[in-house]
């Protein structure tokens, strides 16, 4: 899949959103130069076209973009919504062309009024209903906060009830308002603990009938400590929450820039307005930059010297935002490597 945000512009306001500049309509592709990006992503050899935002239902072609992707390619298409834009004509076009969607939400009822608006929660729960009826719910997509992270189990329950695909959880990562809200928005290292274990156990529960998926590096920890038995099945087959920044994602903006990290604004890697996605995504497997970031060797702190670098390594946005340093660790872990735990004192001067 090749994801395209598609537009900035909103009807919510959610605390964690990743934009702090004011919208600017002028900046997005037009409905040609979508329509070409779409060539360049069937060109690259992607299956599934995903759309994300801001709130895709409210850009006014966006259907258009859709169907051309559907008529022309084929292709399977997938779409994220807070179901606040939410209404019956919107919910037709959606079945008419397919469109696996994927609603937003944010806890239970309460935490997620906090985190989006007064309302935002029945919405969702309308969209959820009229999706899960034509089989095109595709995922529920939680994340986590202060607010919500001791309610894991009700997004859960929602996507086991409406017969969604798939159930997604995010780790909070500090960009856009997300950052300037992080003190007051941010689990603690021992809470996504907890949580995290708590989703392993949601995971188990829902084998078979909903698949639960994880966006957080230090996920793959848990997983590893709790089942290595079928571990590495589960990783190389299953897994989402690895961090794509070292060259392993490219995404598209709604001004047409590459960019490989889905929450990074920076380390954009040319426009599909004259660059070939193929081109870029061939320059990014040769970036000095990736090519570091790739290497896990590289990276410093806890996070470097831990038993479990290989297959987590953190977060790189997050650490970057808390150390300044795309290489230092990622706080929001709170496992002691080995190495630490068993030579305390070696560690004591540097901590």
């Amino acid at each position: 899949m090749v994801v395209w945000r598609c537009t900035r512009n909103c009807v919510g306001n959610c605390m964690y959103c990743s934009y702090t500049k004011e919208y600017a309509a002028d900046s997005e592709l037009s409905t040609a130069e979508a329509k070409k990006m779409v060539d360049e992503i069937h060109n690259f050899g992607a299956q599934w076209f995903g759309i994300s935002g801001g709130e895709p239902l409210v850009r006014k072609d966006v259907f258009d973009v859709i169907a051309y992707a559907e008529k022309e390619y084929g292709m399977e298409v997938s779409l994220i919504t807070s179901g606040f834009a939410w209404d019956e004509e919107r919910f037709n076009k959606l079945t008419k062309y397919n469109v696996h969607t994927a609603i937003s939400i944010d806890g239970n009822k309460e935490s997620n009024e906090i985190i989006r608006r007064e309302g935002s929660y029945n919405k969702a729960i309308r969209a959820m209903e009229k999706l899960g009826s034509v089989g095109l719910l595709d995922c529920l997509v939680t994340t986590m906060t202060k607010y919500n992270i001791k309610h894991m189990a009700h997004p859960a329950a929602l996507a086991e009830q409406y017969k969604a695909r798939m159930l997604v959880y995010h780790n909070l990562v500090p960009v856009g308002r997300a950052g300037s809200n992080m003190p007051d928005l941010a689990p603690t290292a021992d809470q996504y603990e907890e949580a995290f274990n708590e989703i392993y156990d949601i995971q188990r529960k829902l084998y078979g009938k909903v698949k639960v998926n994880v966006y957080a590096p230090f996920y793959a920890r848990i997983v590893r400590q709790k089942n290595p038995v079928d571990f590495w099945d589960w990783y190389h087959e299953g897994y989402l929450g690895r961090c794509t920044i070292g060259g392993n994602y490219i995404g598209i903006t709604e001004n047409g820039d590459y960019r490989s990290c889905g929450f990074h604004e920076g380390y954009r890697i040319g426009n599909v307005k004259d660059k070939h996605l193929s081109t870029a995504w061939e320059e990014l497997q040769k970036s000095e930059l990736h090519l570091k970031l790739r290497d896990k060797s590289n990276i410093k702190g806890r996070c470097g010297i831990c038993e479990y670098r290989e297959i987590c390594g953190g977060c790189r946005t997050r650490a970057e935002y808390y150390t300044g340093d795309l290489f230092e660790s990622d706080p929001a872990c709170n496992y002691i490597p080995k190495i630490m735990q068993e030579n305390p004192k070696l560690f004591e001067k540097k901590q």
